[in-house]
């Protein structure tokens, strides 16, 4: 199951929204050593506001071991503040309709292969789940060609990309992309992934 968390129903899952923060020091700042703000062992940037909605997979010991977050993009966003010039098909997204996914992450030392796995495929049914519930039309994010590929189009969710590959200082390489949210997607993702039930929990 996803618990799917905001400013307003945090309180809700005891300290789930502290440890996705945990999480995400361990896979962004220990493991991919990005720039970011941390303090103690928590990892937070500053599109984290009242306005995201977190989506995270907790254990049976409460601690999370998968997490995304969503931010609406009529509001400063990640890919329209810091890499706009990569959306070129189209113009830059800000509506209400249309959010954005970062963030997206699994503990790598946690469980077998196959777990991990079904996480990833939690979290994917997940988006167009919240998605469909909010009346999103798509999804868009930054993230590299395999993660594209491995995380949504393997879980049967094509992507659109919106401009050319970017290589960044340190030559990762990446592209802008946007997810169409419908409950044919959704259907799309179930079969693919083996998931017919309802996973997300909001309050």
């Amino acid at each position: 199951m996803i618990e799917c968390l905001t400013a307003e129903t945090a309180h809700r899952f005891g300290d789930a929204l502290v440890s996705q923060y945990r999480l995400r020091h361990r896979a962004f700042t220990e493991r991919q050593e990005y720039q970011t703000f941390t303090l103690r062992g928590l990892e937070y940037d500053r599109y984290d506001t009242p306005a995201s909605t977190y989506l995270l997979w907790r254990d049976e010991e409460n601690i999370v071991r998968g997490s995304s977050r969503l931010n609406p993009t009529d509001r400063p966003y990640m890919l329209g503040e810091l890499w706009p010039e990569m959306v070129t098909r189209k113009p830059l997204p800000s509506s209400w309709s249309v959010w954005e996914g970062t963030r997206f992450c699994v503990d790598k030392e946690f469980g077998d292969a196959a777990l991990r796995r079904r996480i990833i495929s939690e979290l994917v049914c997940s988006y167009l789940e919240y998605g469909l519930l909010l009346r999103m039309t798509s999804i868009v994010g930054v993230m590299p060609p395999l993660i594209w590929r491995s995380v949504f189009i393997k879980s049967g969710w094509n992507v659109e990309y919106l401009g050319e590959m970017t290589t960044f200082q340190d030559g990762s390489k990446v592209i802008a992309g946007e997810l169409a949210v419908s409950p044919e997607n959704l259907d799309k993702v179930r079969r693919r992934t083996g998931i017919s039930e309802r996973l997300l929990i909001t309050e």
